[in-house]
């Protein structure tokens, strides 16, 4: 009887983490590839290539067909040449990637989302072993990558990637008091069936 409980409790445990740690990490509402910061940008019907050259409508935002030559439309596919993706890696530092390197069969996400149309199953493992040293010369290459590609201020993406990056750990906390909790009931539950065997002799 404690061993079925026990189960259940598990499974309804690992369950609970795993739901949280998929919702919280999911960005449904938007397209992939775009940067947090951006999500204003493209959520308008008709949107603005970022240099300006055209419009285009929501519609044709990452439909593999390159409408601004600075990739502005297809920022979760490899249409566009100069096209960047961005991972958002949720518990790990997040970073761009080239958009030739989407769907090219390698993992280069840790959370896997540049392999989202691909042959290749990658598995997340931002949280669980994934890089969370946040150094300091790589990051500010990347800021002053995004200054220049993007215009933006590097307060801001500081700002956005730390949210990022606390929502992660946030995570990551979560799915260890979770185990904590299991190891406890289990322990609590295997003594009490000892005491029950012992007092049935």
């Amino acid at each position: 009887m404690e061993a079925t409980t026990l189960t259940q409790l598990t499974s309804l445990l690992l369950l609970l983490s795993f739901f949280f740690f998929h919702v919280s990490n999911s960005s449904a509402d938007f397209p992939i590839g775009i940067h947090p910061l951006d999500e204003k940008y493209y959520a308008s019907d008709v949107i603005k290539c970022k240099d300006g050259s055209k419009s285009f409508t929501i519609d044709r935002l990452n439909d593999d067909f390159c409408d601004c030559i600075d990739g502005t439309d297809e920022p979760g596919t490899a249409a566009c040449p100069s096209g960047k993706f961005y991972c958002r890696n949720v518990g790990s530092t997040p970073k761009f990637l080239f958009s030739s390197r989407v769907n090219d069969d390698i993992c280069d996400c840790c959370d896997g989302s540049d392999e989202y149309d691909s042959n290749v199953n990658c598995p997340n493992t931002c949280v669980m072993g994934g890089n969370f040293s946040y150094q300091t010369r790589r990051y500010r290459s990347r800021r002053n990558h995004l200054d220049r590609i993007g215009g933006r201020n590097a307060n801001e993406v500081n700002m956005a990637d730390s949210a990022q990056r606390l929502k992660g750990l946030k995570i990551l906390v979560l799915v260890q008091v979770a185990v904590i909790i299991i190891f406890l009931v289990s322990r609590k539950l295997y003594r009490r069936s000892r005491s029950k065997r012992r007092h049935s002799r």
